[in-house]
């Protein structure tokens, strides 16, 4: 694999543990009330989308390899170019349903740790 290709999805890793990192112990209602977490776990989620955007552009078959590619680069435009149509239920939502799955697919694609 690609250089390039390993450190972006190495940025996606990255980004997804901070998320988890910033969530935990967190209630929806203590999410959406902190404005320190909920703006560092979007500001994460664009790092996802954007990392995933040029990793698909420098290696197009990856969008077949990670579940809902599409919506993750198109989450990522909505967070950045129409913050305010995003709800905190949406955000946390994704966290709860569709973030261990990206996890877990990226993680395939890197491999064993060394």
């Amino acid at each position: 694999m690609d250089a390039d290709i390993q450190t972006y999805l190495y940025d996606i890793q990255q980004a997804c543990q901070l998320i988890q990192d910033f969530v935990t112990d967190q209630t929806f209602d203590s999410y959406r009330t902190n404005m320190l977490i909920s703006s560092a776990v979007e500001r994460q989620f664009i790092t996802i989308g954007e990392a995933l955007n040029l990793a698909i552009k420098r290696s197009p078959e990856l969008e077949a390899q990670i579940s809902d590619a599409r919506k993750i680069v198109d989450f990522r435009n909505l967070l950045t170019h129409s913050y305010g149509a995003v709800s905190d239920a949406v955000v946390w939502d994704i966290i709860q349903t569709n973030l261990p799955k990206l996890i877990s697919d990226v993680n395939q694609l890197m491999g064993p740790a060394l």
